[in-house]
């Protein structure tokens, strides 16, 4: 389960690479790429969707410890020798992955750096960044996983 921890870090390095670049170059203006995907800097200080943005800065706390509990949690998955099937593993270094880069610029930044920016003529989507990207394609394969799981045991295939 280990040798799946470079997923976990490529995610990592691969989300605060692009940050840079993203901090570097579109600090001045966005990038249309297409009809439906912008580069645009956006400073986070919510969560997904935009979930407490707003707030009076607590937010940033809370979102660090949600972040280290997630972390550890994962950890300690892999050092009790959780589950070892390579979906579990990999949808587990992909959250951990991104779980680190958000974490990353919250400790840094108090704020996690945002750049995709995906939209349907004037309508826009939350800006978002690799690691959510990373984050949100481990739950689904989780998902996926207790899904595949459950139907295992009730004799469907």
């Amino acid at each position: 389960m280990f040798g799946y921890l470079l997923i976990a870090v490529a995610v990592f390095a691969l989300d605060q690479w692009t940050k840079v670049l993203a901090v570097r170059y579109l600090a001045q203006a966005s990038v249309h790429l297409t009809g439906f995907l912008n580069l645009a800097l956006i400073y986070n200080r919510g969560a997904a969707f935009g979930f407490l943005s707003n707030a009076d800065g607590w937010q940033n706390a809370f979102f660090i410890a949600v972040a280290v509990a997630i972390v550890a949690g994962i950890i300690s998955f892999l050092v009790r020798g959780g589950r070892r099937d390579r979906l579990t593993a990999i949808a587990l270094m992909l959250i951990l992955g991104g779980a680190l880069g958000n974490l990353t610029d919250r400790v840094r930044l108090g704020e996690v750096v945002d750049f995709i920016d995906f939209h349907i003529g004037a309508w826009h989507w939350y800006t978002f960044n690799l690691a959510d990207s990373a984050i949100t394609i481990g739950a689904l394969l989780l998902g996926v996983d207790a899904w595949r799981g459950r139907r295992g045991t009730t004799g469907r295939n």
